[in-house]
């Protein structure tokens, strides 16, 4: 016990420590407890905070508050109107003949499959091509009951995308427009004295601007160009797919990985072994590349320090807990840890 007092001692000896883990202790169990019921809330609070960039840049240079916020609220009810009725509809109509193509393209790879024991009978046996297809056939009858069972509560999907669709716009106003009348109602019940919280949060915020903001842009920016280039290659699915490449990019390392296979296997059901497959393949290899190593450093003025064994366990925590957004904010909340680490005390106070 003597031991567990002096850590406590050494650790929370200082106010503003102990402020700052009841911060980070409140905001945690909200999100765990009430992330459900508050969805449209923290939904329009991550909009709000990706519109501020661009309005904060208006006022920058002339521009009233007011009119800024109309201006950038404008383009934002535009951009979710194209992307409901522009682009969903394409989307959707392409998931449903893709469903329908499905049985097709898996028998496509099973007769390819089982031509692989009379072209290399040394390698690979009859039996084993056999298992192969039996573990295919297992998982897709899963993946079927999974569509079913999502199928059956589709009704309430329903209802809360329509309260999403009218909440969150409205929420988003007001955030914006009142971003700092909120602000100075939530410093009345504040400690006065929270610089240790203030210098976290400074580095989470500039990090979470440069992160966020950043990889908003690089969705929409692979996303165009893989549609672009699905399309002139005459691919199947091509918005589809290129939203898919899109938003591999939430996930670092994982995303990339896991979309190539529904890319490949499209391609390879329409095209077979074929040159047209190759120069795809090799296109869409090029985009992976580019991205990685040409969009990311100039959407991204600040490289976020962390090692990927750290960002892979952030997608798989933050992922497990809070779904999409857990792995849309998996770095920049491994990022506010960081900074957590960083501001704590490491000895010992001076008597």
């Amino acid at each position: 016990m003597q031991v567990l007092a002096d850590w406590f001692r050494r650790y929370f000896s200082d106010p503003q420590i102990v402020f700052l883990a009841v911060l980070l202790l409140v905001g945690f169990a909200v999100v765990l407890t009430m992330g459900d019921m508050l969805g449209p809330v923290l939904a329009s609070i991550v909009i709000a905070y990706l519109l501020e960039g661009l309005v904060s840049f208006l006022q920058r240079h002339g521009w009233h508050r007011l009119v800024s916020v109309s201006l950038v609220y404008s383009l934002f009810i535009i951009f979710v109107g194209l992307v409901l009725f522009g682009v969903m509809p394409l989307v959707s109509r392409q998931v449903t003949d893709l469903v329908q193509q499905f049985p097709r393209m898996i028998s496509a790879g099973q007769k390819a499959l089982m031509g692989l024991p009379e072209r290399y009978p040394d390698i690979i046996s009859t039996a084993q091509i056999q298992e192969v297809i039996g573990t295919i056939h297992t998982e897709i009858a899963g993946f079927g009951q999974r569509v079913l069972s999502w199928s059956l509560a589709s009704v309430v999907d329903i209802i809360t995308l329509l309260v999403y669709i009218i909440l969150v716009p409205l929420l988003v106003f007001f955030f914006l427009k009142d971003r700092e009348l909120i602000i100075n109602w939530f410093k009345r019940y504040l400690p006065k004295h929270r610089r240790i919280a203030g210098a976290v949060w400074r580095e989470v915020d500039r990090q979470i601007s440069n992160y966020v903001r950043g990889k908003f842009w690089e969705i929409l920016i692979v996303w165009a160009v893989s549609y672009l280039t699905f399309y002139a290659f005459g691919l199947n699915y091509a918005m589809l797919l290129g939203m898919l490449v899109g938003l591999s990019v939430i996930v670092p390392y994982i995303g990339a990985s896991v979309v190539t296979l529904p890319v490949l296997l499209v391609a390879w059901s329409q095209w077979g072994w074929t040159s047209q497959f190759a120069w795809l393949g090799g296109t869409y290899l090029l985009i992976q590349a580019l991205d990685g190593n040409v969009l990311v450093p100039l959407l991204f003025s600040e490289v976020v320090d962390l090692h990927p064994v750290a960002i892979i366990v952030a997608v798989l925590v933050f992922g497990g807990l809070w779904g999409f957004w857990g792995i849309f904010f998996a770095i920049p909340l491994a990022t506010l840890v960081q900074a957590v680490l960083s501001a704590w005390p490491h000895h010992e106070p001076p008597l």
